[in-house]
């Protein structure tokens, strides 16, 4: 499956979580190294859509939410470097399909 590109990335998903410093599961310092800031969330933004662009989502597992599915590969950071990545979309029972997470991968994190 593709994802679409109109499915939801929230705004807050971007700023109040994968960018914000948190003392646990904290995403911002991985993402930095990208140049991923909360000062151009857009550039995240965009970079996890042509993420989902380029690969096919995998299905992962249903549950009473909707069907989760996974996509790998490099987020494409503003800087140059690349990041491995899994991002996790769910489609929901009315179909619409949004943006869960992003996971970083433990192999290869810059190319």
């Amino acid at each position: 499956m593709k994802i679409p590109p109109d499915a939801i990335i929230a705004h807050d998903k971007l700023t109040a979580y994968l960018l914000a410093p948190k003392a646990r599961n904290d995403k911002s310092k991985f993402l930095a190294r990208a140049g991923f800031t909360q000062r151009n969330p857009e550039a995240l933004l965009e970079a996890i859509r042509l993420l989902a662009a380029e690969k096919e989502a995998v299905q992962n597992r249903t549950d009473c939410y909707g069907t989760f599915y996974q996509v790998e590969g490099m987020l494409k950071g503003v800087n140059g470097i690349d990041l491995a990545v899994t991002t996790i979309w769910m489609e929901q029972h009315d179909s619409q399909v949004k943006f869960i997470t992003l996971i970083p991968r433990k192999e290869l994190h810059e190319t």
